[in-house]
């Protein structure tokens, strides 16, 4: 291991920038519209303005909104502009958060505490979740104690509100429904679910954090979208990301309720450490301002009118790619998403999605995984209208080449993809994933080389046996697979 100290001189400023732009060559290229997550461009000149907008606020604190009224005033109006777009009256209220998975984690805080405010000798809260949630609802429940209660999705990926009624009981603190679910992009039935949480006097909480800031301008351009806001009796609270469709700066997210009957749960207030009364809105202590202006500043340069034209522009790009994608032999989109996120998978068995995945990293793209079932998953921007064309061309091909080598499902992310998938031990592949982050962010910071461990998983290539524990680990599995799964 190699120690890694703070120098003892300061170093030079443009050396420094240059060695950190280095390190981010080997990056994926989102500029170029090769990703299909964690990035939502509108291209090298808003870039520039949200970089000055959060370097305005970079050092202010909202940590104590009365020493930063500027803070305050953009929280403000960022949770009120979120409001009126998705319909909540006067009463709505909320807060800003680090981005999507805070809102999740405060959601399933807040209600839990509702309901111990509420019911003094509750001791086994749970929420009912489709099984589609996203994993954020999952550490929700793990970090604060409330078990979650998973509902299978049907053969459209949607969540069964008649299935939802049943598992309600006198320990459900909350109802949790998506628009759009991540992994297949489809709306959950908020308005039927609005009426399971009324009938049963429990909340219901929308995750819009993908879709809030583009199901309204979908709405607005003429295409179908059922309710799913402040609209639908029932709904006690919506998250929605600023740092996704809203294109401003990471990270930034809002989480509105209803009324502060339900919001004033979400607060933290300790009135006996020496320090002082300290109060806090939200997970976070110390919040940067930056995120905080620039999402204000995104909005206010946006306006209606250009997310409606954002969302014509990310709405083209994904026909031009589902229909695309549905004309290749052997492809489907699943379900019928209503916006611009989907997943795609195979019609034939013989044809591994993993493999397909594999060989589009090869040419270029950051292609994301699903399995259950089996599948490859895009998040469609602006700028992969552009792409589109280039995209589809080398999927055909990479469709082409796995049908016509076979043998690849055995080799590198598919292989390791496709044994996590299928392997019924999930004790054992949570235990030693467990064992691989321990590894990636020990003192040695050792990235897994699953390419290592297959070719040497059969132990006849020559190679030195593998030190890493990862690469190991991977190895292993391969063998496991290929001794249990095809006998």
């Amino acid at each position: 291991m190699n120690t890694i100290r703070i120098p003892e001189t300061s170093q030079n400023h443009k050396s420094l920038l240059e060695q950190m732009q280095h390190y981010g060559q080997d990056d994926a290229d989102w500029r170029g519209g090769r990703t299909w997550s964690l990035v939502y461009s509108l291209g090298e000149e808003h870039t520039q303005f949200l970089k000055e907008a959060h370097g305005m606020f970079f050092s202010e604190n909202a940590l104590n909104p009365l020493a930063f009224k500027s803070l305050k005033r953009f929280e403000s109006e960022v949770v009120r502009m979120t409001a009126s777009m998705l319909h909540g009256d006067e009463n709505v209220v909320g807060t800003m958060t680090a981005g999507g998975t805070e809102s999740c984690l405060l959601a399933v805080k807040t209600y839990r505490d509702r309901a111990r405010a509420q019911r003094p000798w509750l001791r086994n809260p749970e929420m009912i979740v489709p099984e589609s949630i996203h994993v954020a609802f999952e550490k929700g429940a793990h970090y604060f104690g409330v078990k979650p209660v998973r509902v299978p999705v049907d053969a459209n990926y949607r969540v069964s509100a008649d299935a939802v009624r049943k598992r309600v009981n006198r320990n459900t603190v909350l109802i949790v429904g998506s628009t759009p679910s991540y992994p297949f992009g489809v709306m959950d039935p908020i308005a039927e679910l609005g009426a399971v949480a009324q009938q049963a006097g429990v909340p219901l909480h929308v995750d819009a954090c993908l879709g809030g800031f583009m199901l309204p301008f979908v709405e607005r351009l003429g295409h179908t979208v059922p309710p799913f806001d402040f609209r639908v009796p029932g709904v006690t609270s919506i998250a929605a990301d600023v740092h996704k469709y809203g294109y401003s700066a990471k990270g930034a997210s809002v989480v509105l309720y209803r009324n502060m009957d339900y919001l004033k749960h979400q607060f933290f207030v300790y009135t006996e450490w020496p320090g002082g009364i300290f109060i806090s809105p939200a997970l976070l202590g110390t919040r940067s301002g930056g995120p905080i202006a620039a999402a204000w500043a995104a909005m206010q340069a946006l306006g209606v009118n250009g997310y409606t034209e954002q969302a014509r522009i990310v709405m083209e790009a994904t026909r031009k790619l589902t229909e695309g994608i549905a004309a290749i032999p052997g492809l489907k989109i699943l379900g019928a998403p209503e916006m611009s996120v989907f997943a795609y998978a195979s019609e034939d068995p013989a044809l591994r999605m993993y493999v397909v995945g594999d060989l589009m990293e090869k040419k270029g793209w950051h292609v994301d995984r699903l399995q259950k079932p089996e599948a490859l998953h895009a998040m469609v921007t602006p700028g992969h209208l552009d792409a589109a064309d280039a995209f589809l061309g080398d999927l055909r091909a990479a469709v082409q080449e796995a049908r016509a080598n076979p043998n690849l499902a055995e080799q590198g992310n598919a292989a390791m993809y496709g044994i996590m998938a299928e392997l019924p031990m999930r004790g054992m592949i949570k235990k030693n994933v467990l064992k691989i982050m321990e590894q990636m962010y020990g003192p040695d910071g050792v990235m897994p080389d699953f390419d290592t461990a297959v070719a040497n998983a059969d132990g006849d290539t020559g190679a030195p046996p593998p030190q890493d524990f990862a690469v190991k680990l991977a190895g292993l599995v391969v063998k496991l697979k290929r001794r249990f799964m095809k006998g």
